[in-house]
């Protein structure tokens, strides 16, 4: 279960925000990486690290798990986005074509396949309308903890530009201008649109107050227009509740204003441990808790986050990053990364 939202600063700048939980208990997201530029890829297939082979030109940091070097979110030293979001029973990727090796991605590689090589969402576009566009197939990766991987994606970079891409189907993909940046999980990104019409009447403005037989009757409180707004941790309801919080966001002078408010609306999507575990047992481990909260601020090239343990924001500035160092970094302990409360 993951929430997605965006926020334009009345200075340009572009965020973009998200939370990360994940429904099997050692699945812990708060491993960063670097890497560098000129890294050399070679893709997974069902039958092992014999996929595409292509030399990345961008270097990018990602949040990780499981060992893995790449996703759930990443941004590279353009202002590229991309993020990962389950999307169980309805991503549907191409059965492995052995004569098509050569340009097979996993779903993994796919995301590393983008920050590594594109500087836009507009190059991206250009690149998968290629006849010998890269191919997504479904692999099961042991690293991941066993778990199929159905996954959507969001993408977006600083101008502004984002789209979603959902493998659908017998592998077809689906290409959708995201409202307002928002993204959740199941169903399809087009369902969700479709909902949104059942939830016209919400609103910032507080409900009228009416006269019956003589007495006027006005709202108890604050926030009357919003009565019926979507509390629980559904898809479908946080994607109507991401909706109207981002739509009512206040406008935001600078990129940092708008990471901190991106911080207090995703608020409102962090699932406390045990929260959705079954009620017959105490939830002793994080299942489907949320475990990071990152923001990506796409104009300066920066990745905010805090984790369900550490909640100080702590940031990453690719500009102050070796990209062309030999290797990948990892930090394994999130700690070890400056809190911007000591840098700003």
């Amino acid at each position: 279960m993951c929430t997605g939202i965006s926020l334009t600063a009345t200075d340009s700048s572009v965020i973009v925000g998200r939370t990360v939980e994940w429904a099997l208990s050692d699945a812990h997201h708060d491993r960063i990486i670097v890497v560098p530029r000129h890294t050399r890829f070679t893709a997974l297939t069902p039958q092992g690290a014999n996929g595409m082979q292509w030399t990345g030109k961008y270097g990018y940091t990602s949040i990780t798990a499981y060992g893995q070097d790449y996703g759930p979110d990443g941004l590279n030293e353009n202002g590229l986005y991309v993020g990962m979001y389950y999307f169980p029973g309805f991503a549907s990727h191409r059965e492995f074509d052995p004569a098509e090796v050569h340009r097979t991605l996993s779903v993994g590689d796919f995301m590393r396949w983008m920050l590594s090589t594109a500087s836009t969402v507009d190059e991206v576009l250009a690149a998968l309308a290629r006849p010998d566009a890269p191919m997504v197939v479904r692999v099961d990766d042991p690293r991941f903890g066993g778990a199929p991987l159905p996954f959507h994606w969001k993408i977006a970079d600083r101008t502004g530009s984002s789209r979603v891409f959902e493998f659908i189907g017998d592998g077809e993909l689906h290409i959708h201008n995201p409202i307002a940046g928002v993204i959740t999980n199941s169903p399809t990104y087009d369902w969700h649109v479709t909902n949104l019409r059942n939830n016209l009447g919400l609103s910032q403005a507080p409900a009228a107050g009416v006269t019956i037989g003589g007495v006027t009757l006005t709202p108890l409180g604050g926030g009357s227009g919003l009565l019926g707004l979507p509390g629980d941790f559904t898809p479908p309801s946080r994607f109507v509740r991401a909706i109207a919080l981002t739509a009512s966001a206040r406008p935001l002078p600078t990129a940092l204003d708008a990471v901190f408010e991106a911080f207090r609306l995703l608020d409102s999507f962090s699932i406390p441990v045990g929260m959705t575990a079954d009620s017959s047992t105490q939830a002793t481990d994080i299942v489907s808790a949320t475990q990071i909260t990152v923001v990506s601020d796409l104009t300066n090239r920066s990745v905010y986050f805090h984790t369900m343990h550490d909640r100080a924001v702590r940031r990453i500035d690719l500009s102050r990053v070796d990209l062309d160092a030999a290797s990948i970094a990892v930090f394994d302990d999130p700690a070890r990364i400056q809190s911007v409360r000591d840098l700003v």
